[in-house]
């Protein structure tokens, strides 16, 4: 997938839609799913973005969204979301992506549950063709805002790992060979930059070696 702010083309866009049943729904309800669908799909193309798919809700999405590799994800679900969101989180729990839900459910804890699901934004009785890049260029600011305090999280854990690795490494070579802390960590530096390896790497091979031998 590529970074949702990349302008080089089209954004890649998969709407999902409910899995409707053979027996389920009225001419009334299909008519206005069909209107709601040509809505969205005006504003997509008026917008400039590229439509690969629409797909329903079923077991079969996350194989789907794989082989495509959308860069945002449109649910639209008139009624109860909760079924669309829950095939939606899975087929993106591997890798995130913005996702927009349009619906006529303005009820609090549809909208709570949706965003804690990930979703990007959430927008009751909005399907007009007009409204469509405005709510989508949001939703694509938000996810860019979200992944970035996230990438900045994971990285600040990642460096506390590695900081608690060579401090345990440090404190194994200070009392086995008796060195002061700059000594081991001298030791650490130059075993790291004979064998090529980063410090956390090269400290974590002496604590596994010190697990081994006991």
């Amino acid at each position: 997938m590529k970074s949702p702010d990349s302008a080089s083309s089209p954004l890649r866009i998969v709407v999902v839609l409910p899995a409707t049943a053979p027996d389920a729904g009225s001419d009334a309800m299909h008519a206005e799913q069909a209107r709601r669908s040509a809505a969205l799909r005006i504003g997509l193309l008026e917008s400039g973005y590229d439509l690969v798919a629409s797909l329903p809700a079923d077991v079969f999405l996350p194989e789907r969204i794989a082989q495509l590799q959308p860069d945002l994800i449109i649910a639209d679900s008139e009624l109860d979301a909760r079924d669309i969101l829950e095939h939606i989180v899975i087929a993106t729990r591997d890798e995130r992506r913005p996702i927009v839900l349009f619906t006529e459910d303005d009820a609090p804890a549809s909208m709570d549950a949706a965003m804690a699901a990930g979703v990007s934004a959430y927008i009751v009785a909005g399907l007009q063709p007009e409204r469509v890049k405005p709510v989508l260029d949001v939703a694509l600011a938000r996810f860019r805002r979200e992944q970035k305090l996230l990438d900045e999280l994971s990285d600040t854990r990642q460096k506390l790992a590695e900081r608690k690795l060579l401090d345990r490494a440090k404190g194994l070579l200070m009392t086995r060979y008796r060195l002061s802390e700059e000594q081991a960590y001298q030791r650490l530096r130059s075993l790291a930059m004979n064998k090529n390896m980063k410090l956390a790497e090269i400290a974590q091979r002496i604590l596994d070696v010190e697990d081994l031998l006991g």
